[in-house]
């Protein structure tokens, strides 16, 4: 990661999100992947690679678990690869707007980790977080475009998760 600098850290986010792209919540993984991405996201809006723990980064996972995500993962590299390709560089070359991803990416990063047993709700920020990654990787503006717009609709979903939580919560209190 040290070598590859930003884009090591985009494709180690890339990597991280893959468990995620199913609308079924993995328990506890969310927060701990999160962790990891949100900072790498940090890292990219610090131009530096990130600090993590040795006890983390010397994790061992079990191998028939990686090498079905890998395979999943490989799967959707090839269907999507296809259509990424360097446009729309106003979305792309500019050090202020790879900052803004950076930061979109901490806060993707934290509503992964939000602990909500809800179809979509790993799923949406794990999009958003996959195409900022490849789009900034790729400078692919549209792509980073399609993650704005996977941004949006997550932070859309969980507000509305918390407004309807505060409405029956308030419901409950006063009936």
């Amino acid at each position: 990661m040290a070598r590859l600098r930003e884009r090591g850290l985009l494709l180690f986010t890339m990597v991280l999100t893959i468990p995620f792209l199913l609308p079924l919540p993995i328990p506890g993984a969310s927060t701990l992947f999160g962790l990891i991405i949100a900072l790498n996201g940090v890292g990219l809006i610090t131009n530096r690679t990130p600090w993590l723990p040795d006890r983390l980064m010397s994790r061992r996972l079990m191998a028939d678990t990686v090498v079905s995500v890998l395979e999943r993962g490989a799967r959707l590299c090839v269907r999507i690869g296809r259509w990424i390709h360097p446009r729309l560089f106003v979305l792309t070359h500019k050090a202020t707007l790879g900052r803004v991803n950076g930061i979109l990416l901490v806060l993707t990063a934290l509503m992964l980790m939000a602990p909500l047993p809800l179809p979509f709700s790993n799923t949406l920020p794990a999009y958003g977080i996959l195409f900022l990654a490849v789009g900034t990787l790729e400078r692919d503006g549209y792509v980073i475009l399609a993650g704005y717009l996977m941004v949006l609709l997550s932070v859309s979903y969980l507000a509305a998760v918390v407004a309807m939580g505060t409405t029956g919560i308030q419901n409950w209190w006063s009936g």
